[in-house]
């Protein structure tokens, strides 16, 4: 594979950053130590133009090319926090902080893009500008959103932007991207059923709760199968059930639904919250009950730039032979979604073999993907922007 020959070299010292924050994960907007790392290293390859607070607590540093006759200017993106999740790894230098942990590769994501920013900065091969993101709080916080919000594409002028993920099941030294969607929204919503609690053997005097939400999960999920056109992928799911009642010989006045919708489509978006709205509400009236959706819009859906991701699969092909530039599209969900609602660019999948999937305490980065991803983000600007 022609991985670059820089990167390949610089492996040995990228695992160890990588596996440094590893031991050290941290949660959400709360990546202080993980982003003074970042910037020690920024420092250390020669950088001065760097930025902290950017949405909260990410960083975003500029590498001037030889030359900017071009006045192409491109984004890097890796994020940068953990999962609470107790590490069952076994590896050697597992997380020291108790319930907190690397399970979804972020660590190898940050130390991918430190590879390419210390490479970029050393050639500077490039006619134009580069902009490393630095993100936190991926996982549920939406700080890709934040970073927006404090102007990062405006005021650094940036005019395409790219990121990858690593991909357990993938060959390592595989890329997968697609164009258009890549990855579904996510929604969150919560039900709140309001009966007439009463005892289990009079059921007659009481509105049972229980059975109204019964009703209610079972009606949600003919919405995918009824109401949603068959050839546009969207998952219901309703993750928690409970009530008010502690014991057998109780009906509960109140229950309490969970749960997600997933799809690869805004319309379809819509129209979920649409149904699932009638179906709670209407059902619960039937039943002499009430009940309350509330609706938790989460990221949107992530789509690539066709053109963007024709070049995303060039560079990658540069790199590897195994190169998908058609893979299907995956239900979860991605917060780099906002910044290519605000810019054109291209998400891609780099192959983590055979490991544990992420989000799972098993889960382990394979650190001889990062020479690879590393010399994808280095193709990727010197394509774009040839000196």
């Amino acid at each position: 594979m022609p991985i670059k020959n820089r990167l390949a070299e610089m492996q040995d010292e990228i695992t160890g950053w990588r596996r440094h924050l590893h031991q050290h994960p941290e949660l959400m907007y709360e990546v202080h130590e993980t982003a003074a790392f970042v910037v020690e290293r920024l420092k250390d390859f020669g950088l001065t133009d760097i930025t902290t607070g950017i949405g909260r607590t990410g960083v975003v540093a500029v590498i001037e090319g030889k030359s900017n006759t071009s006045g192409k200017v491109i984004g890097l993106r890796a994020d940068m926090d953990a999962l609470p999740i107790t590490e069952a790894s076994g590896v050697d230098y597992a997380s020291h902080t108790p319930g907190v942990m690397h399970a979804c590769g972020h660590d190898g994501h940050t130390s991918i893009l430190l590879g390419a920013a210390k490479y970029l900065s050393e050639t500077r091969n490039f006619d134009g500008r580069v902009v490393l993101i630095f993100q936190p709080a991926e996982e549920g916080g939406a700080g890709a959103l934040a970073m927006c919000r404090d102007g990062l594409m405006d005021r650094w002028g940036i005019q395409e932007v790219y990121g990858l993920h690593n991909a357990p099941g993938l060959p390592v030294g595989s890329f997968h991207t697609r164009p258009g969607p890549l990855q579904a929204s996510s929604d969150e919503f919560e039900i709140r059923v309001t009966g007439r609690g009463g005892h289990a053997a009079t059921p007659q005097e009481a509105i049972d709760t229980t059975l109204v939400a019964c009703q209610i999960v079972v009606t949600l999920h003919s919405i995918v199968s009824r109401n949603v056109d068959p050839l546009r992928p969207t998952v219901l799911t309703v993750g928690t059930f409970e009530t008010d009642s502690g014991a057998s010989n109780i009906i509960p006045q109140t229950a309490r639904l969970t749960g997600t919708v997933r799809t690869l489509d805004p319309e379809v978006r819509k129209l979920a919250e649409t149904r699932i709205r009638r179906v709670v509400e209407d059902t619960a009236s039937a039943f002499g009950a009430t009940a309350e959706l509330i609706w938790e819009p989460g990221y949107p859906v992530t789509v690539n730039s066709p053109d963007h991701a024709a070049f995303a699969a060039e560079a990658a092909r540069a790199v590897s032979p195994d190169v998908d530039e058609a893979c299907d599209p995956i239900m979860p969900s991605e917060d780099f979604s906002y910044m290519l609602e605000e810019r054109p660019g291209a998400y891609l999948f780099l192959g983590n073999g055979d490991t544990p999937m992420c989000h799972h305490p098993a889960y382990v980065f394979d650190d001889e993907a990062i020479p690879l991803g590393a010399s994808w983000f280095a193709e990727l600007v010197e394509r774009r922007m040839p000196a």
